[in-house]
């Protein structure tokens, strides 16, 4: 292994329980996770979201060419973090499911139930598995280049703009201590930016992620350095599928 390699593999999740989770919205007031679902609605968005299969799980191939999101991530980047990292999840979540009554659930519904139990070594596993399933899906090359429809209704109506939704996406990432993600999330009507920390997430406490922003360092370091800010505006501006994130809106 390399010094690079080193870099991009370095440190492993902790499930922090205890962990403050950051939110902003559009005026950048604090916001708490959203409020938890009814159990019908939980199984029903389980259903829907990636590798709704049972296991042993399985990582769904990578949705584009490892090259396709350069020059905003480069593709050694993308071998890394798909190749190393997400496949590591999926290797370790198997070994951890194995002969448990976790190995004959879905993806999403062992995130839920190891979130839950606060089973954090499975929880870390199966949280980052899930978390990067969302995160490929929404990076497919295509779609309009901004938001149409209802979801820029929500958009305009929760931030005022495309532009202010990049700005106030990366100021959320500023305020994620270490590593974690930033997720825009549909609540109440509204939609609200949610900083997690390490492999949580808001669907794993009931709530509807229309998109997850990796923050952590082997998502951007080769390209962007420590330069996080840089790399969470180019992103969000240049390669999510708005085609994606209205599927997931519902609109």
């Amino acid at each position: 292994m390399n010094r690079r390699e080193a870099l991009m593999l370095g440190g492993a999740a902790v499930f922090a329980t205890t962990a403050a989770r950051a939110a902003v919205t559009a005026g950048g007031a604090p916001h708490a996770l959203p409020r938890p679902v009814s159990a019908e609605s939980r199984r029903v968005a389980a259903a829907a979201t990636p590798s709704a299969a049972a296991g042993p799980f399985k990582q769904p191939p990578l949705p584009f060419k490892e090259d396709a999101l350069a020059p905003t991530i480069g593709a050694e980047t993308v071998g890394l973090h798909y190749g190393k990292h997400h496949k590591a999840y999926f290797d370790a979540l198997n070994k951890l499911a194995a002969g448990t009554p976790y190995e004959a659930m879905t993806l999403a519904e062992v995130v839920v139930k190891s979130a839950t139990a606060k089973d954090a070594a499975v929880f870390n596993q199966a949280g980052q598995a899930w978390n990067h399933n969302l995160y490929w899906e929404q990076l497919t090359p295509g779609g309009p280049k901004a938001p149409q429809g209802r979801l820029a209704d929500a958009i305009a109506e929760s931030f005022g703009d495309q532009a202010a939704l990049v700005k106030a996406t990366t100021d959320a990432a500023a305020k994620v201590f270490g590593s974690g993600w930033v997720w825009l999330v549909a609540d109440a009507g509204k939609l609200v930016l949610v900083g997690t920390s390490n492999a949580d997430s808001p669907f794993a406490h009931g709530g509807q992620p229309l998109f997850g922003i990796d923050v952590w360092e082997h998502a951007y370091y080769l390209d962007y350095q420590n330069r996080r800010a840089d790399h969470v505006k180019a992103v969000v501006e240049t390669l999510v599928n708005w085609s994606v994130v209205s599927d997931r809106l519902g609109a």
